[in-house]
């Protein structure tokens, strides 16, 4: 499939499409925050392969493909699962020992192949691009770092002012549409340039922000149980926890980014 056709098909998904992880708002905010700390030559090279399209176009790609029988296979490299109460060694080593058909070993290999993109077709990189800007933000959905007996907190049914849900749902989207902002508005209300605190926050490789992802997600499995009631009170407890990893998504997919391309 060509890129003109691929636009086509993505279009099409785009309008009929419920996307997940982060939702659709999450991930154009983590992208726009992303392209706001991208160096001159990084976005020079992006351009080349997405024209002048925002990176907050492309960041919902890889969940509206999930339409296409010939993406199934990619269903999987958007989480990945992890037991309660790990300590970093075992966690390091769960992440070595798992398939490379997850969101760790999927962002690295899409990683890896993106710096050698000068062997691949203009598609290839297109769509390692997308997949890119995709992971690193689920990466820092707190339940897509989380366990496989309730399937990242899917069947952890709680209602959330009166709607019945998930909470995984909650986090894809419920807590982030409760703040009522659009993507550029909340760009506007978290990357404030701080440059030393930004640069605490991109410290560390992949493996350090999943475990600090699953550390989050530890915290927020004990604040809720099946049957909970959601209302005013878990916004106001879990907003900042919300935004913090919105806004370190957004930093650290922008240094993945200039590493690749910059």
């Amino acid at each position: 499939m060509n890129f003109i056709k691929s636009l086509v098909v993505f279009v099409a998904i785009l309008t009929s499409s419920v996307a997940s992880a982060w939702g659709t708002t999450g991930h154009r905010v983590i992208a726009e925050i992303a392209e706001n700390h991208l160096t001159g030559k990084a976005k020079r090279n992006i351009k080349k392969l997405v024209g002048n399209q925002p990176l907050a176009y492309w960041s919902n790609w890889a969940d509206f493909i999930k339409s296409n029988p010939d993406w199934k296979m990619a269903d999987t490299w958007h989480f990945v699962n992890f037991e309660a109460g790990m300590d970093r060694t075992a966690f390091d080593q769960s992440l070595e020992n798992s398939t490379d058909q997850n969101l760790y070993k999927r962002t690295k290999l899409i990683i890896e192949d993106l710096k050698n993109h000068k062997q691949n077709s203009l598609q290839k990189n297109q769509e390692n691009l997308y997949f890119l800007l995709h992971l690193v933000a689920d990466g820092h959905q707190p339940f897509h770092i989380g366990r496989q007996e309730d399937l990242g907190g899917n069947k952890i049914e709680v209602e959330w002012f009166r709607k019945k849900t998930n909470i995984h749902a909650v986090w894809d989207s419920d807590l982030i549409e409760f703040q009522n902002y659009s993507y550029t508005e909340y760009v506007e209300v978290l990357d404030f340039r701080d440059k030393k605190y930004n640069k605490l926050l991109v410290e560390g490789s992949l493996e350090d922000w999943l475990y600090d992802s699953y550390l989050k997600t530890e915290h927020l499995y004990s604040t809720v149980k099946p049957g909970d009631q959601l209302w005013f009170k878990y916004n106001y407890d879990h907003v900042a926890i919300l935004e913090e990893q919105l806004l370190k998504a957004g930093l650290r997919l922008a240094k993945v980014l200039n590493e690749v391309f910059g």
